[in-house]
């Protein structure tokens, strides 16, 4: 600008402060190519090829004015970051729920890496490249940009400064994307728990079939053969008192199988006196010493205290199957408009990063799931296992009584 200046003054000396103005302006229309080139120049020479760091991030800034698709506005932001960084590979990761999903990997086409999950203290996990930085929301953990350039190429300071600069500008669009790929989560979440469920009550009802072919429809057919034999012996009182006291047999064997198939359908002893009461007769015949704590348990909607009931039976299975225990406890409280149970044994325990859940624990998180609740395993080797879980109701509201 200087020179631009001295030069007009010199031409226009002789002119005035009028023509000195004019020539300046018209040199300095003059200058205006040389030093847009002097700058590329200098660009070249600092960056080579590369695009600036300015220059991504108002490329950046543009397309997020133009309104581009979250997916289009990171596919876009990983093509000029790899330009900038002369990078081998870029990749933009996206949180969901537990774990970081890979979202975009450049160049197109690559193969994306597996997930990753996140560390129990909120940090970024390690991530396979040169330099991964976090890209945060009000602190929150939306997701991470990951560079990975040539071996033996470390990333420089102004790329570094370029990075931070696009995990801040990123924040809005990860925070847009996870939300949609939570939802789509959730949603595909919800299906499976509802084919598990559909197909859970066939099996229950196929089971039920079997149990009344296998057990009271025999027992009866043997009481109707049995009939037919009192009759012929009519004319013998003896023959008549022992058919009779055999047919009191099979009568009460045919009512006990009855009661224990409507006890697995509904339990009477729940809908008349509701969980606590309900929980002592599988305790008493479990295999291992229960406790059951339930002081102050009130009443609740049948949904609920069948949700509850059936969970703790699957959990104290479970116990007696594989834990190696030498005693449980059930503990029932209802806190804030939550009812909640824990079934903790004193067995072998094991790893839960490692030991995917079974169909039983399954069934128990899908049971939960579909009446607003939610299951927790806590579980280490060798310091045995608590099994715990809650869902909403309505204080107050007194279980219905199933009707005859």
């Amino acid at each position: 600008m200087l020179i631009v200046v001295g030069i007009g003054t010199l031409a226009g000396y002789a002119g005035g402060p009028l023509l000195n103005a004019a020539a300046a302006l018209a040199i300095a229309v003059l200058f205006q190519p040389l030093r847009r080139r002097a700058q590329l120049l200098a660009n070249r020479i600092v960056y080579g090829q590369r695009a600036t760091p300015y220059q991504v991030l108002s490329d950046f800034a543009q397309d997020m004015a133009g309104q581009l698709d979250a997916g289009a506005a990171l596919e876009k932001m990983a093509t000029v970051l790899a330009g900038a960084t002369g990078a081998d590979r870029v990749e933009v990761w996206v949180r969901v729920g537990a774990r970081l999903h890979p979202r975009v990997t450049w160049p197109p086409g690559s193969a994306p890496p597996a997930d990753v999950p996140l560390t129990g203290d909120g940090g970024l996990p390690a991530l396979a490249a040169t330099r991964a930085i976090a890209v945060r929301h009000t602190g929150q953990l939306l997701g991470a940009i990951t560079v990975s350039k040539p071996r033996n190429e470390a990333v420089s300071a102004t790329e570094d400064k370029l990075l931070e600069h696009l995990a801040s500008q990123a924040a809005l669009v990860l925070r847009n994307v996870r939300l949609t790929a939570e939802l789509h989560a959730s949603i595909d979440d919800l299906r499976a728990s509802r084919r598990r469920l559909v197909r859970a009550q066939d099996e229950e009802r196929q089971r039920i079939e079997r149990n009344l072919h296998d057990g009271a429809q025999q027992q009866l057919v043997a009481l109707s053969v049995q009939l037919t034999l009192l009759e012929e012996a009519a004319a013998d009182p003896g023959e008549v008192r022992q058919l009779a006291g055999e047919l009191r047999g099979g009568l009460r064997a045919a009512l006990d199988d009855l009661r224990a198939l409507a006890r697995g359908i509904y339990p009477p002893l729940l809908a008349d006196q509701g969980l606590a009461a309900a929980l002592q007769a599988p305790a008493g015949r479990a295999p291992i010493p229960v406790q059951i704590e339930a002081d102050g348990m009130g009443r609740y909607p049948r949904e609920a205290e069948a949700t509850v009931y059936f969970c703790i039976l699957e959990a104290l299975q479970n116990v007696a199957k594989y834990a190696r225990a030498s005693q449980a406890t059930v503990a029932l409280a209802c806190r804030d408009g939550h009812l909640e149970f824990t079934v903790a044994d004193d067995g072998a325990g094991f790893d839960t990063t490692t030991t995917t859940h079974g169909t039983g624990l399954q069934g128990m998180a899908d049971r939960l799931a579909a009446v607003g609740g939610a299951l927790h395993v806590r579980s280490q080797p060798g310091h045995g296992t608590t099994i715990s879980g809650g869902l909403p109701v309505p204080v107050g509201v007194p279980a219905e009584t199933p009707q005859a």
